[in-house]
């Protein structure tokens, strides 16, 4: 995107760099050279409102929630696989997790059906174990 008027810095690098000063991890050099061209570009200072109105709302929205651990771990261990120009793993860290804690749900529920189809049953008559009755049966 360009706005079509020259600055110092092209808009493209600005608008590729929005959640960097967003988030406040811009170097402070990169940080007031980003301020000056929002300054004077509307197109990415309307941008930069956009985005900033979303950020607060998800904040808003999603703040409240913890992130479990192992999620995080997984999403900085992808971020430094990005930064680093190293071979992404094609599902993202979120599907991951979901698949994850699916096959973990899955797990515990054949386990707990196992045990119900293991587990001796109650006795049918009184005092009479239900093998005993199966075998009078026969």
């Amino acid at each position: 995107m360009s706005c079509g008027d020259p600055h110092e810095t092209d808009c493209a690098e600005i608008l590729d760099h929005l959640y960097e000063f967003l988030d406040h991890e811009m170097p402070e050099g990169e940080s007031a050279k980003f301020e000056g061209h929002i300054d004077e570009c509307s197109p990415c200072l309307e941008k930069y409102g956009l985005e900033q109105a979303v950020k607060k709302l998800v904040k808003r929205c999603c703040g409240h929630d913890d992130v479990p651990a192992d999620l995080r771990a997984k999403v900085m261990s992808r971020i430094e696989l990005i930064r680093a120009g190293e071979a992404v793993p094609e599902q993202s860290v979120l599907e991951q997790a979901v698949a994850e804690r699916r096959a973990a749900a899955a797990a515990a529920a054949q386990g707990r059906q196992a045990e119900r189809t293991t587990a001796p049953s109650a006795p049918s008559g009184p005092g009479e174990p239900v093998a005993d009755q199966a075998a009078d049966s026969v």
